[in-house]
């Protein structure tokens, strides 16, 4: 194999100049995990032997990923996963990636789980959510519906990778759905149609527009299933939602207005609103 003139240091540096000369955000983190992925070395190893030499094939691979950083690809959608709730799910182009801020409608959705619940997931995209709820309360029964099928073979993917028995169906929200449900849990589209032009390019060009998009005042969601859902709860289910910083009381009051009791609205790490949920209350 051929040798390059470059070592594991000298090449990381070249990859952090040139994403910071690109205006990458976090340059030096996204230039270190594209070189993990391309040579296999670990933090410790590199500090251990910074100047081994890289290969000119390894060299070549790391410079495509970089010209993909660069052009604002997703690191996630590079390296093809993403870690949540302590596991690393598969994501790709057409599925939006889980983020941090999701893991607090997971963990807030287990503290209203026994263990046989019926629990279903709207627009479940990559399945973080229900599979992370059926890896932790293994006896509930799981369902995540999405209207994308691009998004549901990579939540089948991801399901089945990681051993989690969860039943998918493709249709719009409630479309497919049938039964009634203990506990209903969704992260749908909220961002108004609007916004969606400001966010930064990974977002805007790179994400699906499909699971952004929560059309004039990025509420169009909520009102659908906050009116539909009674109709697939059991008296006393539960409907959690993750929602958008500035739609608590919005969401929470569309929520009461549909019948739901002990509404509340759960603010994230960061002290932004971030998960409402609400008991229905109407049998």
């Amino acid at each position: 194999m051929k040798q390059s003139s470059f070592t594991l240091q000298s090449l990381y540096k070249e990859g952090k100049r040139q994403l910071k000369e690109a205006g990458v955000a976090e340059a030096d983190l996204d230039a270190w995990y594209l070189l993990e992925e391309i040579t296999g070395v670990d933090k410790a190893a590199y500090y251990g032997k910074p100047d081994r030499r890289i290969s000119g094939e390894e060299k070549d691979r790391y410079q495509t990923l970089l010209e993909q950083r660069k052009k604002r690809v997703p690191l996630q959608y590079i390296l093809g996963k993403q870690e949540f709730f302590g596991r690393t799910f598969r994501v790709g182009k057409g599925v939006l990636i889980p983020r941090q801020e999701t893991e607090l409608l997971v963990e807030e959705t287990l503290k209203k789980l026994h263990g046989q619940e019926r629990v279903l997931d709207l627009c479940t995209g990559s399945g973080c959510v229900i599979i992370s709820l059926k890896l932790q309360k293994p006896s509930i029964s799981a369902v995540g519906s999405d209207v994308s099928q691009e998004a549901l073979a990579v939540a089948e993917e991801n399901a089945k990778r990681l051993d989690a028995q969860v039943e998918f169906r493709q249709g719009s929200l409630f479309e497919k759905i049938e039964g009634k449900y203990d506990l209903i849990v969704s992260n749908p589209p909220y961002i108004p149609s609007r916004v969606i032009e400001t966010l930064q390019e990974e977002v805007r060009i790179y994400e699906p527009r499909l699971a952004l998009d929560g059309e004039e005042d990025g509420l169009s969601f909520y009102r659908v299933m906050v009116k539909e859902a009674g109709d697939h709860l059991h008296p006393g289910g539960w409907l959690l939602f993750e929602i958008g910083h500035d739609q608590g009381q919005q969401v929470a009051d569309l929520m009461r207005e549909n019948g739901y009791i002990q509404v509340a609205v759960k603010k994230d790490l960061a002290g932004l609103d971030r998960v409402v949920l609400g008991m229905y209350n109407r049998f």
